[in-house]
């Protein structure tokens, strides 16, 4: 599942009324010929690997003119996701940022003119390769370049583009390599090209749960929490969630509300995504669940995993999982039950002393049986680890289990990645 397109997205920089007058108008007269464009390509553009975060690099860039008119002015512009910069400017170049609008991430652009003919059927490069940096963030980032006739409008499409700043360097310009060839026709197929620039970086993601504590019938928040702690910015498959959050709810318990970003999988199992397909350093999500505690179990544990995506950038496995622990209490109804030899001695926990139900000894430490039944639950005896009311990883002996089920979910779900709310919609905007 994908993630849902953005509310009132649709038309931008005008109201549908507007647009469907605009429509009706155009029906009423006579329909004109267009003027045909000029046929330009950009050259294919090999993806770049191995950048260094914080350096920068180049990347030639080629174009052809496949028609069999002259053009005399053309505007080539280039962009980059969040991860990138222009490492120099040119003069001839405006430079402005698009921030992130429906479900596209910022993008940094620069719109150059290029006051030059282009002949047709010839090859035209840059004069220099295209320099670019990595800044500190950067990871998986792109680069997308296009060529054309009209002269870009940084806010055209209503994107909240900010003021454009022309560049002070050298200009732009393009040089004649050589008549073109079938094959320089196919490996200019269209105006726009785009490529991936994959940085030498890590990126830290993190989970931390919550510890709670109630007694039966009473409703309680327990939010877990992801976040990138960086350096990098992470940049997932576009609409698709950029990380898979697996929540299993602690026994004795039960879901009153989950999360908008959440799926269920069974009624003790959720599986929650992102409101976007990235994330930015120090971003991440909070998902609340209202649960509503049903019996006195003791102290009860959930546990919560990634799953889904692959993270190779990710190298710290320590605050890959957390927990949601509740201490719910044990009720009369529960030591009342333990005390006599039917309920202990049953427990797979404690049938190792099974002798021991059917001693005096037993049965004068109810609160001892009420801990055995707690250690039949998703705990399996082990206490977590906590720092300020938030859940490290702990190595509970329930992991192992746990992420068995979660790997056996994926695989039912052929590799589904879970579509969620976008933010704004969750919030109202």
């Amino acid at each position: 599942m994908r993630i849902p397109p953005s509310r009132s997205r649709t038309l931008r920089g005008g109201t549908a009324a507007v647009a469907a007058a605009a429509l009706v108008a155009l029906g009423a007269v006579p329909a004109l010929a267009a003027e045909a464009e000029p046929d330009l390509g950009v050259g294919t553009i090999a993806p770049i690997k191995g950048v260094q975060a914080g350096s920068a690099f180049s990347t030639p860039l080629t174009f052809l003119n496949k028609g069999t008119d002259e053009v005399p002015v053309s505007y080539v512009t280039y962009a980059v996701s969040p991860g990138l910069k222009a490492d120099e400017t040119y003069r001839n170049c405006s430079y402005y940022r698009i921030p992130s609008h429906d479900e596209m991430p910022d993008s940094h652009v620069a719109a150059c003119k290029i006051d030059q003919p282009l002949k047709p059927g010839v090859v035209y490069a840059t004069a220099k390769p295209l320099s670019l940096k990595a800044l500190d963030s950067a990871l998986n980032d792109d680069l997308r370049v296009t060529i054309g006739v009209t002269e870009p409008d940084p806010d055209g499409g209503d994107t909240g583009a900010g003021d454009p700043v022309q560049g002070t360097g050298d200009p732009l310009t393009l040089v004649e390599k050589n008549p073109a060839t079938e094959a320089d026709r196919k490996n200019h197929p269209e105006s726009a090209a785009s490529a991936d620039v994959t940085a030498a970086n890590t990126a830290d993601f993190a989970l931390t749960g919550a510890e709670l504590k109630g007694e039966v019938g009473d409703k309680v928040t327990a939010t877990v929490k992801f976040a990138n702690k960086g350096p990098a910015r992470v940049q997932g498959a576009l609409d698709e969630s950029v990380t898979t959050v697996d929540i299993r709810i602690p026994e004795g318990t039960s879901v009153v509300k989950p999360h908008d970003f959440c799926e269920v999988i069974t009624k003790t199992h959720y599986r929650c995504g992102t409101s976007q397909s990235w994330v930015d350093v120090d971003g991440g999500e909070s998902y609340p669940f209202v649960l509503r505690i049903d019996k006195a179990v003791g102290r009860t544990v959930g546990a919560i995993s990634f799953s889904g995506q692959e993270r190779p950038f990710d190298r710290n496995a320590a605050n890959d999982t957390a927990q949601i622990v509740i201490d719910t209490g044990k009720g009369s109804d529960t030591s009342g039950s333990t005390g006599g030899t039917g309920g202990t001695g049953g427990s797979s926990s404690t049938g190792g002393s099974g002798s021991t139900g059917s001693t005096s000894t037993t049965g004068g430490t109810g609160t001892t049986g009420g801990s055995a039944d707690t250690g039949g639950s998703t705990t399996g005896g082990a206490t977590p680890q906590t720092t300020g009311g938030n859940l490290a990883a702990t190595g509970s002996d329930s992991t192992a289990p746990l992420a068995g089920m979660a790997a056996a979910a994926v695989a039912a779900g052929g590799g589904i990645v879970w579509a969620v709310r976008r933010r704004s919609a969750a919030r109202g905007n």
